[in-house]
């Protein structure tokens, strides 16, 4: 399979820059797999397609300010770091530009010095990052950190790393459940929610859980070889504690509908079940990388964004819910102009 066939053109006016004001009211498109039809709707609508015997499955990471802008300790050079994998407590692989103006041995200070990285390997594409700090990393991270944005959303960060639109994009690309630090990237299909909706879903009966999976650069890597099978994703991390894992293995015991809020949770589900869905791994790192021919064990519907052509993302969307119907989909919304990638609308695969 060509990594080509998931190839499309997106008008770069369809590419979301900012956020709507209410997030419940994004749009939303439906699809029947089984009927291959599509309707159209709005977000806060969703409540609509649920049943009483659903489980909504959330994943809780929380984005982390990933983004730093430092200078070398020796002679000063601006360097960016942008954090893509935790490797231990206090290493991390991060994309650094200039990456040829560091080695190894180098040292970044971050802020008055409160935070300093040392350069203790370096790779073709990334280098590998030890950080010292005083207390706490990410209370640290806080105060030197930025939003680490899409490279699609286009902001003028200037010399200072701030934009004009940095409190909005500091509460914006964070979900409202959001309570377990560790992502580099937002589970965008969660963005849709408010606390308001999600106590209307419950007050109906239906149960939602939480899951992590703390996003890494496996999440969005491109693909940069021509055969789909080919391609390797990054691991990253995930749990799913006990009383969850209950709640899973129940509701796959009695054939409920689970419904898995972005593409995050249902590579977490996936992973953590064996062939008869029921959760034997409940914590771990992933790799799982799927695309048209897997085989799903748990998941029976799908929240999720639209993505970028060639992507992981489209990949597992096109697995679910077949390639040619998909695609078809993306067509017709780009000619009803709904708008695409992490501040855009969302897609609700039956």
């Amino acid at each position: 399979m060509k990594v080509s066939e998931f190839d499309y053109i997106l008008p770069k006016s369809r590419i979301a820059q900012f956020p709507i004001k209410e997030r419940e009211k994004s749009r939303l498109m439906v699809l029947d797999r089984r009927k291959k039809a599509i309707e159209h709707t709005l977000f806060f609508r969703i409540i609509d397609y649920l049943k009483e015997t659903d489980i909504i499955v959330l994943n809780n990471t929380k984005v982390i300010p990933a983004r730093l802008l430092g200078k070398k300790e020796n002679t000063g050079g601006r360097i960016e770091v942008l954090l893509i994998n935790k490797r231990s407590k206090d290493i991390w692989e991060a994309l650094i530009k200039p990456l040829a103006r560091v080695s190894e041995g180098t040292r970044i200070i971050f802020g008055k010095g409160e935070l300093v990285g040392k350069i203790i390997e370096k790779k073709p594409d990334r280098g590998v990052i030890l950080f010292e700090y005083d207390k706490d990393f990410y209370k640290t991270l806080s105060k030197y950190g930025f939003v680490p944005l899409p490279p699609y959303i286009k902001r003028n960060y200037g010399d200072s790393g701030y934009t004009p639109f940095y409190a909005l994009d500091k509460r914006a690309y964070q979900t409202v459940f959001a309570n377990q630090k560790g992502s580099v990237a937002a589970p965008t299909a969660g963005l849709h929610f408010t606390k308001r909706l999600l106590n209307n879903i419950r007050e109906r009966g239906i149960e939602i859980i939480t899951i992590t999976l703390h996003i890494g650069y496996g999440t969005f890597e491109p693909i940069r070889v021509i055969k789909v099978e080919d391609h390797r994703m990054d691991k990253e991390f995930y749990n799913i504690d006990e009383f969850v894992k209950s709640r899973i293995n129940r509701s796959s015991r009695n054939g409920k509908r689970v419904i898995a809020v972005g593409t995050t949770s249902l590579r977490v589900l996936e992973t953590s079940v064996n062939s008869d869905g029921e959760v034997i791994k409940p914590s771990g790192y992933t790799d799982l990388f799927i695309y048209p021919g897997y085989r799903f064990k748990l998941v029976n519907a799908l929240l999720t964004n639209f993505h970028l052509p060639r992507s992981t993302l489209l990949m597992l969307v096109c697995a679910f819910g077949g390639k040619d119907f998909i695609l078809r989909a993306y067509m017709e919304a780009i000619k009803k102009e709904y708008r695409f990638y992490s501040y855009g609308d969302a897609m609700l695969l039956l």
